[in-house]
Parts: structure tokens; C-alpha cells; sequence
């Protein structure tokens, strides 16, 4: 599976099986976690016991209480950190549905519980749950391009897939709280509207978008 067929059919998955994580895949996930932590000035840390990471009420409600594995989104606290998060995060969430696990960014967890290491100056602000799921999950309801993007002028096809790209991306409460905005130079501007997590959002939905927009540019090659 490629990263942009990832993209499109990976969903958020909240109930998983007892099955544990493969540890040649736990060493692989170790090892692009260790590549996004250096690019990104992040400290994330992979789990795999999650512990008491989903031991609070509405956690188990969701069923996220079942998820065997956890990766802990850790960073130097600065005003960038939840986007940063969401970027690199959203990497690792598309190379595990690649090689067959399933995830879900949860931003309702046990902060006492996660089995992180969180440095001075440092903070915990979501985590990604992981494993095989009992399920794929399932599509939800999607704004359109329309809704959430604007160009000055033309609309170039590399514009048009990333937008598309944009609103595979999961977002807290499915709010899609985001502008994609197209300059009269090329350049591109992403607008946070604001919502629970909604930088992390926009940290997941510039990573799709750069993912498509790459893709459509080099004719369909990743």
C-alpha cells in the first residue's frame, strides 16, 4: 500500500484486539518515530503497552480501553508544538495503516497513565493509539473543497488534489476546522478556524495536503 492509497481508506479506529503489535513492525514504527523526532524537534515515544493510557470513563466508552499500544506525542512546549505534532504524527499514523495496523488520534486519555517520558519544559498533548482493529472504521461525512478551500485565480490540479488529500484527514470531532488558501504567487496559506485540537488538526491537514500536492506534481509518482 501506497502512502496516498493510505491516505484514502485509512479511518479512525477505536475498538482493537488483544493481538500484540509484530516486533519487526514495533522496530520499524521505533525507527520512524526516532526519523520525525529528529526532522520535527519532537520527543514522541512508542508504547507498547498502553497501560493505563485509557482508563478513563469516556476512554472505555469509546472502547479505546482495548487498544494494546500507544504512542505518545511528546515535544518542547513553544506555540508551534501541536501542529508539529500533528505534521509528523500523522506520518507515522499513515505508515502503520501501510503496513496493516490501525490507529486512532486520541485526545481523551489518561495523562497519568501514558508510560511517557516527559522532559522539562516538555509536554504531553495527545496520543495515537495502536494496533489491530476489531474493524476498519468507517468514512464520515466530509465537507466539500468548496467549503474549505479558496484560490486567487486559477485552480492548478496540484492545488485541487491536495485540497482533496486535505479532507481525508481525520480532525477532532470530525470539525474539518481549516482554510486552505491559494495565493496569486503559488504560495499556499492554512488557516486555523479553531476547535478542540484544532492545531494538531491543521498540523494532520498540512501533511495531507503537501502528501497530494507532491503527488499530483510529480505526475502521479510518490
Amino acid at each position: 500500500m501506497t502512502e496516498m492509497e493510505a491516505i484514502r481508506v485509512r479511518h479512525s479506529v477505536r475498538t482493537y484486539q488483544s493481538k500484540k503489535i509484530e516486533q519487526e513492525k514495533v522496530n520499524q514504527l521505533k525507527a520512524l518515530i526516532d526519523e520525525v523526532n529528529a526532522a520535527g524537534n519532537l520527543h514522541l515515544q512508542f508504547m507498547e503497552d498502553a497501560g493505563k493510557s485509557f482508563r478513563r470513563i469516556l476512554s472505555k466508552v469509546m472502547g479505546l480501553d482495548s487498544a494494546p499500544s500507544v504512542i505518545a506525542c511528546v515535544g518542547p512546549d513553544d506555540d508551534t508544538l501541536d501542529e508539529r505534532i500533528g505534521y509528523y504524527g500523522e506520518k507515522i499514523v499513515l505508515a502503520a495503516q501501510c503496513m496493516g495496523l490501525n490507529t486512532c488520534w486520541a485526545g481523551t486519555f489518561n495523562k497519568s497513565g501514558v508510560p511517557a517520558e516527559i522532559g522539562d519544559g516538555e509536554r504531553l498533548v495527545i496520543v495515537i493509539a495502536i494496533g489491530y482493529g476489531e474493524n476498519q472504521g468507517k468514512q464520515r461525512k466530509s465537507k466539500t473543497p468548496e467549503q474549505v478551500s479558496y484560490a486567487k485565480g486559477t485552480r492548478p490540479d496540484w492545488f485541487d488534489f491536495g485540497v482533496e488529500m486535505a479532507l481525508c484527514a481525520p480532525t477532532a470531532i470530525n470539525q474539518q476546522s481549516f482554510e486552505i488558501r491559494l495565493n496569486e504567487d503559488g504560495s499556499v496559506d492554512f488557516i486555523d478556524k479553531g476547535g478542540p485540537f484544532s492545531r494538531v488538526d491543521l498540523g494532520i491537514v498540512k501533511y495531507h495536503f503537501t502528501a497530494g500536492a507532491a503527488y499530483k506534481k510529480n505526475d502521479g509518482v510518490s
